[in-house]
């Protein structure tokens, strides 16, 4: 991908330090992050991905993901609510790159303001992204009309662009899942206000439901068989989903760490004379297990990113590592944040404290794809082969 640069920034410190200051309220309120959105798109967060030939920054997937775990680190929602535009923007970046202009209309969107949501979950659906229960019917004129119910919409208050699939089973050459995308102003398109949850309150990620809304013929962009695909947009999507997915929660640990040190260094104990709990070797084994975790969610983070980036072989072992990827990240940031909360003590279990907050949008990571069982049967499959019938 182009724009490899690994340091690359858009984010301000004093940016995220205003999300990072509006992150309890929103969370305490259920409420979107409208305020940081607006900062993030003059910032030119949302055009992250874009090429610089069509106004972007031009970024690879290891730049944006350094940046998501920044802006994790300051406020996990807001981080995951942009990441699903970033998901659509950032896989279409790869595909134009390796010579596929049928999605660069995803990137010319992007450029024009537009904010893309990614519409692909359905209950009950274990196949993911290899089956779907949204039908989709051919139009006349080639588009395609969605009838379904998606799940765990984000950005549901302001997307603009929704990127989703269904089921043509009329097709005549047999079953074909058919990705395109709908514009919100299409009739059949409806949001309930239905986001009420435990964590991750701020993304706002509702359930849309389709009836007939359609996408025009110049917006479909893939018709592929029912299940696993060879088609480069199955890797492109992968690459850029899991990774990112990923740098969200290494954000998430990355604060839950900071603020262990911070409690250590302000705690005391009456047993060691007062002494402040950064000297208590138990404390001080605790915050380094954790820290040792951390490290290795980082650079297994950036070391993958920068793969993806730079073509690396991996093989048939690609999807190995980045579901691997996914699933390290988000379960080292559930060990980062109890390791934090135990030596920060009873004030962590307040619910206004931001440790608890962390505690609880951390276990969002468990619902995203791939799961945790997925992911082991992928890696087994890897290493053992697959199952004998």
């Amino acid at each position: 991908m182009p724009g490899t640069d690994r340091h690359a920034r858009l984010l301000p410190d004093d940016l995220l330090a205003r999300v990072h200051g509006r992150a309890a309220d929103l969370d305490r309120d259920n409420a979107f992050p409208h305020e940081d959105l607006a900062e993030l798109v003059a910032a030119g967060y949302l055009t992250a991905f874009v090429p610089e030939r069509l106004g972007g920054a031009g970024l690879g997937l290891e730049a944006v993901a350094r940046e998501q775990v920044r802006l994790a680190a300051a406020a996990p929602a807001t981080a995951l609510a942009v990441n699903m535009h970033l998901v659509v923007t950032g896989l279409a970046a790869w595909l134009v790159e390796h010579g596929d202009a049928t999605v660069e209309f995803l990137l010319r969107e992007a450029a024009a303001g537009e904010v893309f949501a990614f519409g692909n979950s359905e209950a009950g659906n274990d196949l993911v992204m290899f089956g779907s229960r949204t039908r989709a019917e051919r139009t006349p004129e080639g588009g395609y009309r969605y009838t379904g119910t998606k799940i765990f919409t984000t950005l549901a208050p302001v997307w603009t662009r929704l990127a989703t699939f269904g089921l043509d089973e009329d097709d005549p050459d047999g079953p074909r899942l058919v990705h395109g995308v709908v514009p919100r102003t299409s009739p059949g398109v409806s949001t309930r206000d239905d986001w009420d949850t435990l964590g991750m309150r701020a993304t706002q990620s509702r359930t849309t439901v389709l009836d007939g809304a359609e996408a025009p013929p110049e917006w479909v962009y893939r018709r592929l068989p029912v299940g696993p695909s060879a088609d480069p947009f199955v890797f492109a999507l992968f690459a850029v989903f899991e990774t990112l997915l990923a740098a969200v929660y290494t954000g998430i640990g990355r604060r839950a760490l900071e603020l262990g040190v911070e409690a250590a260094q302000r705690r005391t104990s009456m047993k060691h004379d007062g002494r402040t709990l950064d000297q208590d070797p138990d404390i001080r084994w605790r915050l380094a297990d954790a820290a040792m975790a951390q490290d290795g969610a980082e650079l297994g983070l950036y070391a993958l990113a920068r793969d993806v980036d730079e073509g690396a072989d991996h093989g048939a072992r690609w999807f190995a590592q980045l579901v691997g990827l996914k699933v390290r990240a988000t379960e080292t940031a559930r060990v980062v944040v109890d390791g934090a909360i135990r030596v920060a003590g009873g004030s962590a279990y307040r619910s206004g404290s931001e440790l608890a907050r962390l505690y609880r949008d951390v276990l969002a990571g468990m619902f995203h794809p791939s799961d945790d069982e997925s992911a082991h049967a992928t890696l087994a499959t890897s290493v053992l082969g697959p199952p004998r019938a």
